[in-house]
């Protein structure tokens, strides 16, 4: 093939993405309909939810009487305190899509450390989370 010295091939390419923020760090959000990378949990979310149980854990097994010792001990402010342990009241379905790095984009830290519903339920509706054994709208029962 020969070519002139003149002649210049151009070739644009589109991709789509989008360029979100997940944990304080930004990532790169391809359409549904191309196959992407495995999903990789949010770190800022998994360790929030590994403070929220162990201490948990720590207040149930009487190691602190209270909240506001355990807060003193680990050098914390009292009311982050109660808005990370109440991260252990999240259903175990979303602590896993969390784990599994598949909860939505909006599932972030701050939107889970302002006050959400106690039943799961409501918690699968406010966060847009499919509940578990969730019968799909086009099933029937007989």
């Amino acid at each position: 093939m020969t070519r002139h010295k003149n002649s210049v091939e151009t070739i644009s390419v589109h991709v789509p993405f989008t360029i979100r923020k997940y944990g304080g760090r930004k990532q790169v959000v391809t359409p549904t309909d191309i196959p992407v990378q495995r999903p990789r949990a949010d770190g800022t979310l998994v360790k929030a939810l590994g403070r929220a149980f162990r201490w948990k854990r720590m207040l149930e097994s009487g190691e602190f009487a209270t909240v506001k010792e355990l807060a003193e001990h680990e050098k914390l402010g009292f009311s982050y305190m109660t808005r990370v342990l109440r991260l252990s009241l999240l259903a175990p379905d979303i602590v896993e899509a969390i784990l599994g790095g598949v909860q939505p984009p909006e599932l972030t830290l701050a939107a889970l450390l302002e006050p959400f519903p106690a039943e799961w339920d409501g918690q699968f509706k406010t966060y847009s989370i499919k509940p578990p054994n969730a019968s799909s709208p086009n099933t029937s029962e007989t």
